[in-house]
């Protein structure tokens, strides 16, 4: 059965989808508001002094202001008034308050949060995984195993699970703002952080560093799961490749290793080797495709392999020029890798 290629928005709705998008990033999965970490719960508690902070300064000068204006229209002369009370009011407020003030905030900021959000120590925690930023998608590998994955970030809710960050090109920034503040990934450096999750569930994050022309288009997902559901992934993950079933799956893996695609992706269990795109080996089992671009359905793969510059213009993978007969092959075992 041939797959018809799903037709990606026209380029006339991409202003009104990235304000919608806009809007929702205020709630939903990415609400640095609603945290599930107890590191995001301190930077969450950070803001809302910051904020009532700022309500107070604000409503103190706003009363200073409104009390001048009355004084001076009471008095009905610029200049009235006792000069040595308002000298007073201005080093006590002006300076002596904004420097406990800011002191304080110093404090509850570098050693509360700060400390509580820092990376742990070297092999404190119960997982390590090794997240590798590239433009424009995310490799993830968990050390120790053979599996690998992209764009998904798999880890036991309730657990610590130590974080590496890499870059293989320029500088990008990992970011789940409801488990944890953002980490740079620099090129050869590789920086840590902290994950845990107080609860099962998918939480949405992106690259904060602006990384080139499919920076927006490179989002990712933390999957926490309970404990005996992630061992039973990460065994999986380890797995090769299943064998394709069927005659149009089989003949749709010789396409993919006799062409360009064996060139820059690998394939756990088959010659196919490649190091510049995703590891594709349990492609099936991911919830979307090209970082977050398109959701992973077969009619989205198809088009997603047949232009992807159609969906996210300037990435690095080609167009592909195939009779449609092994297109149609290739989409079938591509289905396979689950």
């Amino acid at each position: 059965m041939s797959v018809t290629p799903r037709r990606p928005p026209p380029r006339t709705a991409i202003p009104i989808a990235a304000g919608t998008a806009l809007l929702a990033g205020c709630g939903g999965g990415q609400n640095v508001l609603r945290p599930e970490s107890p590191q995001q719960e301190r930077i969450s508690d950070l803001f809302w002094v910051m904020f009532a902070g700022s309500l107070i300064g604000l409503g103190v000068v706003a009363a200073f202001l409104l009390l001048g204006w009355l004084r001076r229209n009471r008095r009905g002369a610029p200049g009235g008034g006792d000069e040595g009370a308002g000298n007073a009011i201005v080093v006590v407020l002006g300076v002596a308050v904004p420097i406990v003030v800011l002191s304080a905030l110093f404090w509850y900021s570098d050693l509360r949060t700060i400390d509580a959000t820092a990376a742990p120590a070297a092999g404190s925690t119960e997982l390590q995984v090794e997240v590798t930023g590239h433009q424009w998608f995310w490799e993830v590998r968990y050390p120790g195993t053979e599996a690998v994955t992209a764009n998904e970030v798999h880890i036991p809710a309730r657990a610590n699970v130590e974080l590496v960050a890499k870059s293989s090109d320029v500088v990008h920034s990992f970011w789940v703002p409801r488990l944890n503040r953002k980490i740079d990934m620099i090129p050869g450096h590789p920086n840590r952080i902290l994950l845990y999750a107080d609860e099962p569930g998918v939480y949405r994050g992106r690259c904060s560093e602006f990384c080139g022309l499919q920076h927006a288009n490179m989002q990712l997902f933390v999957v926490a799961q309970p404990p005996a559901e992630f061992q039973r992934w990460l065994a999986h993950m380890r797995e090769t490749a299943a064998q394709p079933a069927g005659s149009d799956a089989t003949r749709g893996r010789q396409v993919f290793l006799e062409g360009a695609c064996a060139g820059c992706h690998t394939i756990r269990g088959t010659t196919a080797d490649g190091t510049l795109g995703p590891d594709l080996t349990h492609l099936g089992s991911r919830t979307t495709l090209a970082a977050g671009t398109l959701p992973n359905t077969k009619g989205d793969l198809a088009a997603w392999v047949l232009d992807p510059h159609q969906a996210k213009p300037g990435n690095r993978m080609p167009r592909l020029k195939l009779p449609d007969e092994d297109f149609q092959d290739l989409i079938a075992y591509l289905e396979t890798l689950r």
